[in-house]
């Protein structure tokens, strides 16, 4: 059963929750007598699926892990031990995008792509994109799931504009050819076609009129000083979506109050928040922060359970201005990008944002240099910093101690800051690469 979008958000908790656990039931049944994976972890621990009737029951589950699905699929290649269906009944496959290891594979039956367009159409309905959008897609059309997105759009009923990525003109001449309004891409990309449509068609980006800017990929649209600058760019709103290739391309979306992604998938996928070190379940309520663990409870391919995503995230609660009551988010950040400079957690994207509050004598742009492996780091974290034309020495010297002493008065931790010309860090259409090891 599919639920229409418009009746997510009217559902009480109370409600939501008994037809999770039906639906919870019947999944887990479906994984133990479908995927070898799953009934040789129940094995181990000792349960059997008559043993998961509620979503507290759930924690007698050991957790999947990234590593278990890449093992997973070296056993059985091509999906892996956890795939519950044949590949003769998988219409589309995708692949993550390998970040922190090799990329895996991801499986979709009629079944999970009518889910997966569901919940896709329900990312467009929270940011306000209705049938008269004109959407520009400057993001991956090839194995990145988010491609999914034209789904979501046709189903909608929306204008797709698929463009992918490479081809920042013809992104810029498709806004003005069909008068776009949204743009898809990720927040490095917005900070860099910026740049790219002041040198190349000499105009402001506020002047192709796009109202929505709907980023994912990265932590960056939820940065507050990342957000500030793409809006003052392009005279519109950033809204943020974030899913899980493993699990579904968004299950995350913000609405116009711009107050956290709501959790738009409840009806397909069970969401937990852990202590990333202990494993132990954080019940949800608001300012809690922890790791995301999703459970499928409607998927045939690949019913992932208990995934730990590595998504570090802060929770906000109650009830929205636009009405909608599911809970929110907001990402901080990745567990295996986490630096550790002398016991302090630091994450990479909190770097960025601080630097970025130094406008407009830094373009924003950083790179962090390890001498080590990471987590741990020993300071100070060398990072370099891109700054504007025209600074004398003289005021490039009191900007490196002013960024170094704010990162460690916000961040608590030393750094050596190398100022470097506008121009000199790499931009990106994809993921923006925030680190680099050198003489590792």
């Amino acid at each position: 059963m599919i639920l229409k979008f418009e009746n997510e958000f009217n559902e009480p908790y109370v409600e939501l929750k008994d037809f999770q656990e039906i639906k919870l039931r019947k999944q887990i049944k479906y994984v133990y007598e479908n995927s070898p994976f799953y009934r040789e972890k129940f094995r181990q621990a000792g349960i059997s699926p008559d043993d998961i009737q509620t979503i507290g029951d759930l924690e007698k589950v050991p957790f999947t892990t990234k590593d278990e699905i890449r093992e997973s699929q070296k056993i059985q290649p091509p999906l892996g031990l956890h795939a519950a269906a044949s590949l003769e009944d998988v219409i589309r496959v995708h692949s993550s995008s390998g970040t922190t290891g090799k990329p895996t594979y991801v499986g979709i039956t009629r079944h999970d792509w009518d889910v997966w367009t569901e919940i896709l159409a329900r990312v467009l309905t929270t940011h306000g994109i209705g049938r008269d959008s004109r959407i520009v897609f400057a993001m991956g059309l090839t194995f990145f799931v988010g491609s999914s997105m034209k789904d979501g759009i046709e189903r909608l009923g929306a204008t797709f504009i698929p463009i992918g990525t490479g081809a920042s003109e013809r992104v810029v001449q498709s806004i003005q050819d069909f008068q776009a309004d949204v743009l898809f891409c990720t927040p490095s990309y917005a900070s860099y076609l910026a740049e790219y449509v002041r040198d190349h068609f000499h105009m402001e980006p506020k002047d192709l009129g796009i109202k929505i800017m709907s980023v994912g990929g990265e932590p960056g649209g939820g940065l507050p000083e990342v957000r500030r600058k793409i809006e003052q760019d392009w005279g519109c709103k950033v809204l943020e979506a974030m899913g899980n290739a493993d699990m579904a391309p968004v299950l995350f979306s913000e609405c116009p109050e711009q107050d956290g992604m709501h959790f738009i998938g409840s009806d397909f996928v069970i969401c937990e928040i852990i202590d990333p070190k202990t494993g132990k379940t954080i019940p949800i309520a608001d300012g809690v922060e922890g790791e995301l663990v999703y459970t499928a409870i409607d998927r045939e391919c690949c019913p992932l359970v208990r995934f730990r995503t590595r998504d570090l995230v802060r929770v906000k609660t109650g009830e929205c201005k636009c009405g909608r009551k599911s809970f929110r988010i907001r990402c901080i950040g990745r567990t295996d990008d986490m630096l550790i400079v002398r016991g302090v957690n630091v994450f990479p994207s909190a770097i960025k944002d601080v630097v970025s509050s130094f406008r407009p004598q830094v373009t924003g742009e950083i790179r962090i240099l390890l001498k080590q492996k990471p987590p741990l780091v020993h300071p100070p974290l060398p990072i370099q910093v891109e700054v504007e034309d025209g600074l004398t020495e003289s005021e490039q010297s009191a900007l490196k101690k002013e960024i170094e002493s704010t990162l460690r008065s916000k961040l608590i931790f030393t750094s050596d800051v190398q100022l470097v010309p506008k121009g000199t860090l790499p931009r990106f259409e994809m993921k923006a690469k925030l680190v680099q090891e050198i003489n590792v």
